[in-house]
């Protein structure tokens, strides 16, 4: 491939990350922009100077020279428009989740591995540079065993309203918005085990719509750890902001935002923050162009991204656990 030409399809806040990660990477052309209006595709292709605009995404899905795909549309549209851009041969970048539910998410599986295509799913903690500090010393033992781990996925005193806030769109509420973001950092960091149970109280305290806006989940596991997540839209106090987690070791602590280390120099207990640049934003640019950069390598080479399907699928099968479990006051077993 000379150039890949990527197609967009949505033009939220989110592509806007999207379209300046594309855009600063050599080799590759935004070639066309889709949106639920025509008028709010030219105005986002006039923005980023995209050659052409439509209002769904047939002319797309028809072209046979769009090699790849950004959907980052309402929860209700990733795995349908998905399956239809795959059985066009072409790759598929998904924003998270990556589909309403684990078994929705099968199906994006089924048509990709039958039509040989590459899926991503948008977890973008995994490209984080604070995040990835925390992880270098996890995986290098300092900490020791990781025993706990504590996240949050919260807005204080705000939360999303259209799309986000209809269960109809978005499958769930807070904890599919937010919450997902602290359980993929959580395993992330922990070296990406896989859970066995999931436990977790959900419900809707604040607004005026049906899905959840206040959760709290805890999950086992297989490498022995447990995980608690909090998620919430208009709390009254938030302990970190988003993708926030802290990882209880047998040697020390270890916190992402505010990054630090807890830790004993000789046997006298000590706090070391980390020497990272300052950042200007929470959600900054760059991780979202790092993680486009790794869309596009895997587009080039045809290796599995990470996180991928699999990432994309255990983070459903929790969020589904934790909805079942909340219904029913038990706990799931996966």
């Amino acid at each position: 491939m000379e150039k890949i030409k990527v197609a967009l399809v949505g033009a939220g806040y989110i592509a806007n990350y999207h379209a300046r990660g594309l855009q600063s990477i050599p080799g590759v052309e935004l070639a066309a922009v889709v949106a639920g209006s025509l008028q709010t595709a030219q105005d986002f292709a006039a923005k980023y100077n995209i050659d052409r605009a439509f209002d769904s995404i047939d002319p797309v899905v028809e072209r046979s020279d769009i090699d790849a795909v950004v959907i980052a549309t309402p929860n209700k549209f990733h795995a349908p428009y998905a399956i239809d851009f795959l059985k066009s041969g072409k790759d598929v970048f998904l924003e998270k989740p990556m589909a309403m539910s684990y078994e929705e998410g099968l199906t994006v599986k089924e048509n990709a591995e039958s039509n040989g295509r590459v899926v991503m799913v948008g977890h973008m903690w995994r490209f984080d540079t604070d995040v990835n500090y925390i992880k270098g010393i996890v995986d290098a033992g300092q900490l020791g065993r990781i025993l706990k781990t504590k996240g949050y996925g919260i807005h204080e005193n705000w939360g999303p309203a259209g799309w986000f806030s209809n269960k109809e769109l978005a499958g769930g509420g807070a904890l599919a918005d937010m919450g997902v973001h602290a359980i993929d950092t959580a395993r992330y960091v922990l070296g990406d085990p896989k859970p066995t149970k999931v436990y977790a109280k959900i419900g809707t305290y604040y607004g005026n719509y049906d899905v959840d806006d206040s959760g709290i989940v805890m999950i086992s596991w297989d490498n022995g750890a447990e995980s608690i997540v909090e998620s919430g839209w208009w709390q009254p106090h938030m302990d970190g902001p988003e993708a926030g987690t802290g990882f209880y070791g047998t040697k020390g602590y270890g916190s992402v935002f505010p990054t630090f280390l807890k830790m004993k120099v000789g046997d006298a207990p000590g706090r070391f923050d980390a020497k990272l640049p300052v950042r200007t934003e929470h959600c900054e640019q760059g991780m979202y162009t790092r993680q486009m950069e790794h869309y596009i390598h895997s587009v080039k080479t045809r290796k599995e991204p990470a996180p991928g399907m699999t990432e994309g699928l255990i983070i459903l099968r929790i969020v589904d656990a934790a909805y079942k479990s909340s219904e029913t006051g038990e706990v799931v077993n996966l």
